[in-house]
């Protein structure tokens, strides 16, 4: 009798689904770009310029005056020069997070403006071809001038009718 393998190393039946030994890091989107949003919407203002030139001035201020034991990052500031560049790297992405979703939004917005100004030129058309049949039918008609000729001359018809009979 042949020798039967294990399930695991024959090719016609799949492999058992592994567990991972580090679970993924999962994130909601929509979160994420709102807190993108909102620190380059941060990133944007005078506060956070004036904030960034303050830390600045005194981490230069302190490491040049202070005496050698209390100064953490000499001369060059190679550390404050890392900082920023950290603060850059991280900031240039979410940002462009931030332009994309915005973006997002705009051709949304972009799309109901046109859809609705579709819909303002078909209203307007409708309206134009109403003005023109009202026109047209007012054309058709009957004016107060003339009802009032063809009250007159019904009226001298009548009275030419009553003075030919009162003459007989």
């Amino acid at each position: 009798m042949a020798e039967r393998r294990p399930s695991s190393s024959r090719l016609d039946t799949p492999k058992d689904s592994r567990r991972q030994l580090v679970k993924r890091p999962s994130y909601d989107s929509d979160t994420f770009g709102v807190f993108a949003e909102q620190f380059a919407r941060f990133m944007g203002t005078a506060t956070f310029l004036a904030y960034m030139t303050m830390v600045v001035v005194v981490w230069v201020a302190w490491n040049a005056v202070a005496p050698d034991g209390a100064a953490f990052d000499a001369y060059p500031f190679i550390f404050l020069t890392l900082i920023l560049s950290l603060q850059a790297s991280y900031a240039a992405p979410l940002i462009l997070l931030a332009q994309n979703r915005q973006e997002r939004r705009d051709k949304v917005i972009a799309e109901q403006d046109r859809q609705a100004n579709a819909r303002a030129h078909a209203d307007m058309e409708f309206l134009a071809r109403e003005v023109a049949s009202l026109r047209m039918a007012l054309g058709e008609v009957a004016t107060r001038d003339y009802l009032r000729s063809e009250l007159r001359q019904l009226l001298s018809e009548l009275d030419e009718r009553g003075s030919g009979r009162a003459a007989e």
